[in-house]
């Protein structure tokens, strides 16, 4: 994962949140244009971008930052088709990065999409490793 520093933008002019407000108020349809080219924005997409304009169109300052996907150690091992218990021990060795939230292990989903394609390219299939072969 690309780490990205937020970005912050001041916020708008009376002159120019007032226009803003009208039209986010008068239709629900968010259309972005990318070098000319139309993008119809999924539903989750779309909310946060008209979220984003609200906070904006109210004289609000935001910022925008991402926020990685983070995994439970069995919605972790049920994504990559192991146990749970051979899961704990990749950590422990940290064959795959941990964070801890309190005393719970929390797994970024692209860590553990990072893992299994590394075990498929070199010819492992997740049971292998089940089966008793040490996963470096």
């Amino acid at each position: 994962m690309t780490a990205r520093a937020p970005r912050s933008a001041a916020a708008l002019p009376p002159e120019q949140a007032a226009p803003l407000r009208r039209a986010l108020t008068d239709s629900t349809d968010v259309t972005v244009f990318v070098d000319g080219t139309a993008h119809r924005l999924p539903d989750e997409a779309q909310a946060a971008v008209v979220d984003l304009l609200a906070r904006l169109s109210d004289g609000d300052a935001v910022q925008v930052t991402s926020v990685a996907e983070l995994l439970t150690t069995s919605q972790a091992a049920e994504l990559a088709g192991i146990s749970h218990s051979y899961l704990r021990k990749l950590t422990d060795a940290g064959t795959l990065p941990v964070e801890y939230r309190g005393s719970h292990r929390r797994l970024r989903r692209s860590d553990v999409e990072d893992w299994l394609r590394s075990q498929l390219h070199r010819g492992r299939s997740p049971a292998d490793a089940v089966a008793g072969e040490t996963a470096p």
